[in-house]
This record gives C-alpha cells, structure tokens and sequence, in this order.
C-alpha cells in the first residue's frame, strides 16, 4: 500500500525519516511547561572525586545562537520554564573565546551575561544550575533583582574547609565564596541558592567537618544535598589516604543534615505572608502540586496557591 501511495505521491527526495517526523522543539522528556536546555558538554576541571572530564572532554560550548534558537521553538511550544544545564554553566563560551553570534539580527555575546540577557527576552522563567561562583557571576545577580530570570543559583560548592576543597581540586575558596553570597543577597534579596556536598572525603578530619558546619551557618543556603563519599572507579581521589570509616560518614551525615534541615526550616518561615509567582505541575485530589521560583522542578510543594506565573521582564 505504501509503495502505491509513493506511486501518485512520492516523497521527498530530501526526506530524512529519523528527523523529518520530530517536532520542532525536538523531543523532550519533561512535561510540556519546563524543558532543560544545555549549553555546553564537558569540563576543564580535573576534581578529584569526578570522572567526567575523562569521560565527556573538556569543555565544548554550543554556539550562542543555536541555543537561543532552541530556546525560542521551546517557548513558541509552550514552555514556561527553562533549566539551562551543564557541567558548569558559568564557563560557557571560555573555549569559544566568548565568540559573538547573532540571534533575531542582532549579536549576543557567548558568554554567560549575554545569555542570560537574551534568554530573559523570551517571557520564561529562566533557571541556572550547575554555577560555579567565578567572579564574573556577580554580573548576573542585577538580572535577577530587575526579575529577569529567576532568583536561583545551583551552586554545587561540595565542602568548605580549605584543607578538604584542596584534595578534592575544587576551584573555589570558602572565605571568598562567603563574601560573595553576601555580596549577592545585598543587590537580590530573594536570591536563593542550591547547593550539594560531599562528607567522608578521604582525609577530612572532625574540624575539616566542624569548618563545613560553619560554613553552613553563615552561608544560610536555602537547598541542599548531602552526599556521603563513595568511591568511583577512576577517580583520582580513590588514591588518597586517610579514607573515611562508614560509620563516621553516617554520622556526619545525619548531623550536616539535621542542622540545615533547621536552616531550611528558618528560611522558609521567612516566607510566610508573602506572595510567590508559581507553576502548577499538577492538580489532583488532594489539591496542587506546585513549585515556585526558589525551587527547582525537582522539588515540588504540595498546597493550595493557584496564581500562575507573570513573564518575567514585563
């Protein structure tokens, strides 16, 4: 039968049939209202506990326009929001020396600012993971405060105590990653920040945790996860000294745990009378189930607010 419909009406001779049949916002996973756009592949780190670099290459970002297109066909398909994804976003364009393309006739740089900007055009809710919090960040922040893309950092930071963040071959200093977030809050007050770590690193010691702990009460992050160290195959850090006892991770574990549960707790009460822009995931017979912009779309609330979310920007 197909062959006879070919007869009257051939197919292209251009037809590709792995593509032709996609939409135009490609195939995504998500639901139809938020979409993950990544920016570039790879990383120029070489952290110890992490394989990545040897697994995916360095960095390898995508020219500024094709990502700024895709972000238009997501949008014109409905997207609300959109999680701009990498192994670290705010190297995007360094291998590409910053190189300026060219979207909607007019040039976007290629670098982390400048695509911020342009994204913030598109009336979504825009929201960063996977920063590191390189000085150049800071330019982002005014951004967030003129309610362009949203208040939210996804800083993976993974320790504190100089000693720790030196074996893990981190590129960060705690005294200046401190100042920075306090920096950060002064122009953004809403800002709210994500982050994860890692306790058990070979060789980190009581104080080595004792600094973390510090770290989390000045810090005041609003999210995070707690990972216990385990070893990957490949990694540079299954060669350090000094490992960890199990135990000793459980229990450091549980009390990193505890008491940024309590940090959490306090900066949610925070919140409490105020008036938060949401999303609504999904509806069910127990009410909404929801996410506002200081959550990412892993983290859904379940309560009763059903204001939808104004585009940013207008």
């Amino acid at each position: 039968m197909v062959s006879q419909v070919h007869d009257h009406v051939p197919p292209p001779g251009d037809q590709d049939p792995f593509l032709d049949l996609a939409p135009p916002q490609g195939i995504k996973l998500t639901p139809r209202h938020y979409a993950y756009l990544k920016i570039s592949e790879g990383c120029n780190h070489s952290c110890s506990f992490c394989v990545i670099p040897s697994m995916r290459g360095k960095l390898r970002s995508r020219p500024v326009n094709e990502v700024l297109e895709e972000a238009e066909r997501l949008a014109a398909a409905g997207v609300r929001e959109l999680l701009v994804i990498s192994q670290d976003t705010s190297a995007y364009g360094v291998d590409i020396r910053y190189q300026t393309g060219f979207w909607q006739g007019r040039p976007v740089k290629a670098n982390m600012l400048g695509l911020c900007e342009a994204l913030a055009d598109l009336g979504m809710w825009v929201r960063l993971h996977y920063v590191y919090p390189y000085p150049h960040v800071d330019k982002v922040i005014p951004l967030m405060a003129e309610g362009k893309i949203l208040p939210y950092l996804d800083i993976p930071f993974q320790h504190a105590s100089p000693r720790i963040l030196k074996l893990m071959k981190r590129p960060a200093a705690c005294e200046n990653t401190l100042q920075r977030i306090n920096q950060w809050r002064q122009i953004c007050p809403d800002l709210s920040i994500r982050s994860t770590f890692i306790v058990g690193f070979p060789g980190e010691t009581e104080q080595d945790f004792e600094d973390l702990l510090d770290f989390l009460d000045e810090a005041q992050l609003d999210r995070v996860g707690c990972f216990q160290y385990s070893p990957v195959d490949d990694a540079q850090a299954n060669s350090l000294p000094n490992p960890v006892e199990e135990p000793v991770k459980q229990e450091r574990w549980e009390r990193f745990m505890e008491k940024q549960q309590q940090i959490s707790r306090d900066r949610l009460a925070q919140k409490i009378g105020g008036r938060l822009g949401v999303i609504i995931d999904e509806k069910n017979g127990e009410g909404y189930l929801l996410r506002s912009s200081w959550q990412d779309a892993g983290s859904r609330e379940k309560n009763g607010l059903t204001n939808q979310p104004k585009p940013l920007g207008k």
